[in-house]
């Protein structure tokens, strides 16, 4: 990019950024911004109506007859499809109008589920059906997540970015701790139940994002350029920010980590005999560890250095990574994952804040989808690289292999703190 594409860039994103006397000025908490309202209201409504059939569709093909490889490998198709398509759906997101891509993938997945939903209903569960509407969905959903990941930067001030940020992680943590109990009771009542609710989540997650009024189109966007050079110079601008590098390799470091030591938990305990509840106790507490530090993360955030909080959060989970690899009662397990998931949401929040603060208007679906693929691809491999280690190696051997990880990412944090010196108020 040269100087003076550079000047433009930045003059049409001073125009579009929410600091103006509007928003800048207007103390008024967040939940009364009715635009942001609708925001974290919707993603709420996403999350459980997703919770809600996702956990229990390979059931359902399952009870169909069909055997649990297909089932898995079903689930894990449509995973893949989302992060596949994520990238891709950023690019446009920098292009095109963002709010009506997000209400139109939206009505996309819920008629995707709904037509699982009606076929289940029925009694016609056919595998490809419910593969290809697996896929639609996914799809529709990362092209939604593309579209959204520049709508904070419209809906509240800059100063208000922490704490908005905070509130979308607690919302995401309430949603990963009610979702699958709230799920196992829709399917109780029949098993097309959780897939009605999903379809009709979508459907209000539609109504809810065309009903936002700010606007939401990208500044400085050109509808027409190549796609391939859309691409890549999302990838080059990651790249080519140090601050944005650190935030890659922290994210796909600490999602893999984490990713090992829940399923380490879960295999651990399964080995020493703990039964399904005891099991569900690690995952709730986990939870609850998360929820109650994404609720205390604006308010650590706006009280410590970031440089601070990123390096002894990294720190900190070297003994906890340890700990585990001792733990012998479910219990234990979970206050120790529920202490990690405590630490994250703070240097998410500090991470973030800053990523979307150095990243043009013009950029920011692609910088989110570049690093939200960088960490979720890892973390897709979390669940059988812990089962293979946890089987050949043992439990123990695996989380102090966790806790030697968590030591080099703390080191790379501590070297190249750096990054972080720069950061905003």
């Amino acid at each position: 990019m040269d100087e003076a594409e550079a000047e433009v860039d930045a003059d049409a994103d001073a125009k579009l950024r929410p600091s103006g006397p509007e928003l800048a000025k207007d103390p008024s908490p967040l939940f009364r911004r009715r635009d942001f309202t609708l925001f974290w209201a919707a993603g709420a409504i996403d999350g459980l109506g997703t919770c809600a059939s996702s956990l229990f569709l390979p059931l359902i093909l399952l009870g169909a007859g069909y055997p649990a490889g297909l089932a898995g490998l079903v689930a894990s198709v449509a995973l893949v499809s989302g992060l596949v398509v994520s990238p891709v759906a950023g690019v446009y997101a920098d292009r095109w109008p963002r709010k009506p891509m997000m209400y139109v993938a939206a009505l996309v997945a819920a008629g995707a589920m709904g037509s699982v939903f009606v076929s289940v209903a029925l009694g016609h569960v056919i595998l490809v059906h419910v593969l290809v509407a697996a896929v639609v969905e996914q799809a529709a959903s990362a092209t939604y997540g593309a579209a959204a990941s520049g709508t904070i930067r419209r809906l509240v001030p800059p100063e208000g970015y922490a704490r908005a940020i905070g509130y979308l992680q607690a919302r995401d943590q309430a949603v990963q701790i009610v979702g699958p109990t709230l799920g196992g009771v829709l399917y109780q009542l029949a098993r097309w139940v959780p897939l009605l609710a999903d379809a009709v989540s979508f459907l209000l997650v539609a109504v809810l994002s065309k009903a936002i009024r700010a606007d939401l189109t990208p500044a400085g966007a050109d509808p027409h350029a190549s796609f391939i050079r859309g691409l890549a110079e999302g990838l080059r601008f990651v790249w080519a920010e140090s601050f944005l590098r650190f935030v890659v390799v922290w994210t796909a470091g600490i999602n893999a980590l984490l990713g090992a030591l829940y399923f380490h938990a879960v295999f651990a305990s399964h080995d020493q005999g703990a039964s399904p509840s005891s099991i569900g106790l690690i995952l709730t507490l986990a939870g609850v560890g998360g929820l109650l530090g994404a609720l205390a993360a604006p308010w650590f955030v706006r009280r410590v250095p970031a440089v601070r909080i990123v390096t002894g959060a990294s720190w900190a989970m070297v003994p906890t990574a340890a700990g585990l690899a001792f733990a012998s009662r479910t219990w234990v397990y979970g206050l120790l994952l529920g202490g990690v998931s405590l630490i994250v949401p703070s240097v998410v929040v500090v991470l973030q804040t800053r990523a979307m603060l150095v990243t043009p208007d013009r950029l920011l679906a692609r910088m989110g989808t570049v690093l939200g693929t960088a960490g979720q691809g890892i973390a897709v491999l979390a669940p059988v690289t812990a089962g293979v280690l946890v089987a050949a190696y043992g439990g123990r051997t695996v989380a102090l292999g966790c806790a030697g990880a968590f030591a080099g990412l703390a080191l790379y944090s501590t070297v190249r703190a750096g990054v972080l010196a720069g950061e905003a108020p």
